[in-house]
């Protein structure tokens, strides 16, 4: 099992609507990728100070599967022309459960 790991940072720009309509399309990627077997995303908490300002966590049978999902033309689309407009900031990683 492979988990990938998002973090993201908004631009002052960003709005609400923006970010709830990203969330909205990230998880309706279950029913377009089928390699997908688990999928959270959502604003942070806001528990912490110096937190970024959403996260996503998805989990993989394998790595060929998060490579389905990572290039899925419906997965870019969503980065091209929803996130990346408004990103200030990324991180990432990959991790075998």
């Amino acid at each position: 099992m492979l988990r990938h790991m998002v973090l993201l940072n908004w631009s002052d720009e960003a709005t609400d609507t923006q970010i709830t309509e990203i969330a909205t399309r990230l998880r309706g990627l279950t029913e377009v990728i089928p390699e997908i077997q688990a999928y959270h995303c959502g604003p942070d908490a806001g528990i912490n100070s110096g937190n970024h300002d959403f996260a996503i966590v998805a989990d993989f049978a394998t790595a060929d599967d998060y490579a389905v999902y990572r290039d899925h033309p419906a997965h870019r689309e969503i980065i091209t022309g929803l996130i990346a407009p408004i990103a200030a900031g990324r991180a990432a990683a990959q991790f075998h459960l």
